[in-house]
């Protein structure tokens, strides 16, 4: 929750605060980009960190960053000190999220579908908060609040894994090194993989290099819708900041509800189908609002838009694991890793897009990008399968 907050705060007040400092939303975009970008960092140095660290040393270090840093936003310094600050910010970002996320993976095992969304549906619940306390404070001109209020819940998150880490961890295994039992692990998968991987290509390196791709574009999306929404609705719609800011209460809400039920939806109906479907509904929703201009529609369409890609960040997690099994961390690391940097660039690309063009063509490049992600985990889904099958066709002989 504490993430889901850190992550999408800038978003939520991204128009005062541009306003305040006299920038341009393409600067905006590049304070997003330069923390993205630190995230970027932190995903790829947490698995070093972790065997360097411990886990429990690193998880704690990251949220201190994250604290003093939250601390230095609520002071507004100057913009170039601003942009600064946002990549360390990220840094913290990045290696807390890689490491909740490889603990849960490697942890749930079976139950890792809905593990990750139940994980998702708290980040969720930290985004839905962002909108109505950013338009409240907004509204009281104290809009540089909520960098503290992100302080606040990352001193407190310091405090509770500090009190209540688990004493077992992946199933018993935390007294080996970290990364030892991902290694052991990955011998025995990866003996049929490696084959069909020199025989088919499509093995799991290249799809590994296929999910990174989907989840840039996926990442970069989610990012830029919500930081942009409100900037949409002030300029097109001529709404206030404050209202402007709650729609992307529609849109959290939806994701929240639907990472309630993501999970077990896609134990049903296998992952592969969850994702191409998630991206279809996406597309519609994205298309929809391309062709329509009035705030309520806007709005209700930002629930759906939610609702479509609120298990995709999570299943997918899932999948490219299940498609490089038995090394969690660095699969978890590369993914998220990639996640951030198109969170990084697509806004930045987004705000230029805003600028120059205007508000209906940021909407089609919502669409287009949502175009890209459906074509993207069709290649990767049926990789997948082409590999899967011919492991298969190995074993047998």
């Amino acid at each position: 929750m504490t993430i889901g907050l850190g992550e999408l705060v800038l978003g939520a007040i991204l128009e005062p605060m541009v306003h305040a400092y006299g920038v341009q939303y393409s600067d905006g975009g590049q304070l997003v980009m330069n923390q993205f970008l630190g995230g970027l960092f932190g995903t790829l140095c947490a698995p070093w960190l972790i065997r360097r660290m411990g886990r429990k040393a690193l998880l704690l270090s990251a949220f201190g960053v994250m604290t003093a840093m939250e601390i230095a936003y609520t002071a507004l310094p100057p913009w170039g000190a601003m942009l600064t600050i946002a990549p360390v910010t990220g840094f913290s970002f990045g290696v807390i999220e890689t490491l909740v996320g490889s603990l849960v993976i490697s942890g749930a095992g079976a139950n890792a579908n809905v593990a990750m969304t139940r994980v998702e549906t708290f980040f969720g619940v930290g985004a839905l908060i962002v909108p109505f306390a950013g338009a409240a404070l907004i509204e009281a001109g104290q809009w540089r609040l909520s960098f503290g209020v992100v302080g606040v819940l990352a001193v407190l998150s310091f405090a509770l894994w500090l009190r209540f880490w688990p004493k077992q961890l992946l199933g018993g295994r935390s007294l080996e090194p970290a990364g030892e039992a991902d290694a052991s692990a990955a011998s025995g998968d990866e003996s049929s993989n490696a084959r069909a991987g020199r025989s088919v290509v499509g093995g799991p390196g290249f799809i590994l290099a296929i999910c990174a791709l989907f989840f840039a574009a996926y990442v970069g999306v989610e990012m830029s819708f919500t930081h942009y929404l409100p900037s949409l609705l002030v300029k097109s719609n001529g709404l206030s900041d404050a209202t402007a800011t709650l729609a992307l209460a529609a849109f959290w809400g939806a994701m929240t509800i639907g990472r309630l039920f993501a999970g077990r939806l896609a134990d049903r109906i296998g992952g592969a189908v969850y994702l191409v479907a998630s991206c279809l509904a996406s597309i519609v929703c994205f298309l929809l609002m391309s062709v329509t201009s009035g705030a309520p529609a806007m709005f209700v369409l930002a629930f759906l838009a939610g609702l479509s890609m609120s298990g995709i960040f999570a299943i997918a997690l899932v999948f490219a694991n299940q498609a490089v099994p038995g090394i969690t961390e660095r699969t978890t690391s590369v993914l998220i890793a990639c996640g951030l940097l198109g969170g990084g660039l697509v806004p930045k690309i987004t705000g230029w897009c805003l600028d120059e063009y205007g508000t209906t063509a940021t909407k089609w490049l919502f669409a287009g990008t949502a175009v890209l992600m459906l074509a993207i985990i069709g290649v990767a889904v049926y990789l997948y399968r082409r590999a899967r099958r011919s492991v298969v066709l190995l074993e047998g002989a």
